[in-house]
């Protein structure tokens, strides 16, 4: 709490934190601006009976349960980073200019994945008010009608992209990030007073269950985010000219969760993917897509199968993201080039070899962790019969994960202050 108070003491941090502030007011304004033709009763229908986009509204912000001009929010971004990563498979001089060339590479990388933003939030766009026309919630669009609502539902994204981008130059955390925390932020107060509203002396049992649940969960979100094994390194001594440089012990940093909420991001676009790939067939064949529709409804619908299949998505995406983002011959190579090796293993291919095999280890802990805390509330549900999304689950990762970030880069900056300030 000191350190808090501190930035509001020094001028310059003041000006960032009100800064970002602002910049989230603006979103939030953005998201109560609804597109037209919406059927509210339909739409608040829609979201009780659909668990999976009632989750989506989570990563949108809370810009998907009004339908708002950023209801697709962050979602084509993150997206188009995704993709973009995975392309450095594919595309060894992407991995070059990523891995090699620096800031310089990570920001074309960046500028590239902007560009891919455009279209698949247009995509995005035509895809899902596709998909709320069949289902009642918006009035049947055609033509220029169809035209001017998704390139104004594109260009929310493409704002909010922006926003995002502002907020992270600001170096108090990452902006899509912090745009998801508002939103999820934003719904509490609501989530509160329902409670509130309808509450009733038999559920103070429940209310006491999900209290200490949440502290729980909260406390687990933060020992497993800070995790990490330590992979002792050493440094040879060198001698260049009349010093000698070198001969230090460290250790080498391996996160619990490499990943971070990505996996997840992934299993939901995974599990959304056969109802947009309905609406599409139906240009085809409408009969076909309303037998697709109805498949996937009834996968969905059963909390057991949904669960099971969510939670083993996300075990998989754990693996899969954290092998495409963290490799172990670049880290090898780098420590090598450093004079670095591991005490007891030759430096090159057997310190590589020796990192992913540890990396590998240590990940079955993050991937079953997020499986846990991803099928968490539809657990609660189960076993209460209640459905919150304010306890556990992703919005409750992101929160914690968020939060911890904006205090790191806090602490960062008023330590730099400190030092600027002795000499």
């Amino acid at each position: 709490m000191n350190k808090f108070l501190q930035v509001f003491k020094i001028p310059d941090l003041r000006k960032k934190v009100l800064m970002v502030l602002g910049l989230l007011v603006c979103f939030r304004l953005l998201a109560a601006i609804p597109i037209p033709g919406i059927d509210p009763l339909k739409l608040s229908q829609f979201f009780s009976s659909n668990q999976i986009f009632g989750f989506l509204n989570v990563f949108s912000g809370g810009g998907l349960s009004n339908l708002s001009l950023v209801m697709l929010g962050a979602g084509p971004f993150i997206t188009a980073s995704i993709i973009m990563q995975l392309l450095t498979i594919v595309f060894p001089k992407l991995k070059k200019a990523y891995y090699e060339e620096g800031p310089a590479g990570r920001a074309k990388f960046s500028r590239y994945s902007r560009y891919l933003t455009v279209p698949l939030a247009f995509l995005q766009a035509y895809g899902f008010l596709n998909l709320l026309v069949s289902q009642g919630v918006l009035n049947p669009l055609h033509g220029l009608e169809l035209l001017r609502t998704v390139l104004v539902v594109t260009s929310g994204s493409v704002l909010l992209m922006w926003i995002g981008e502002l907020i992270t130059e600001y170096k108090i955390g990452n902006g899509i990030s912090f745009i998801i925390f508002a939103g999820i932020v934003s719904s509490l107060p609501q989530y509160v007073s329902s409670s509130f509203l309808s509450y009733n002396p038999g559920v103070i049992p429940t209310y006491i269950a999900f209290i200490v649940l949440s502290i729980v969960v909260i406390a687990g979100v933060v020992f497993v985010t800070e995790g990490e094994r330590k992979m002792p390194i050493s440094y040879a001594k060198q001698v260049r000219g009349n010093k000698m440089y070198g001969g230090v012990a460290t250790y080498l940093p391996l996160k619990v969760n490499q990943a971070g909420v990505i996996p997840i991001i992934f299993a939901i676009s995974i599990l959304l993917f056969p109802q947009f790939l309905a609406q599409i067939v139906a240009i085809v064949s409408q009969p076909l897509s309303l037998a697709l529709n109805s498949l996937v409804a009834k996968v969905l619908n059963n909390i057991a199968i949904y669960s099971l299949l969510y939670f083993f998505l996300v075990v998989i995406f754990t693996y899969f993201y954290t092998s495409i983002t963290f490799d172990p011959k670049e880290i090898a190579k780098n420590l090598q080039r450093a004079g670095g090796f591991i005490p007891g293993i030759r430096p090159g291919e057997a310190t590589a070899e020796a990192i992913g095999h540890t990396v590998r280890r240590i990940t079955l802990f993050g991937a079953l962790f997020l499986g846990i805390i991803a099928v968490l509330p539809n657990i609660t549900q189960i076993v209460t019969g209640i459905s919150s999304l304010a306890v556990g689950g992703a919005g409750l990762l992101i929160v914690v994960s968020v939060a911890l970030e904006v205090m790191k880069q806090i602490e960062s900056q008023l330590t730099v202050r400190e030092y600027e300030g002795i000499f």
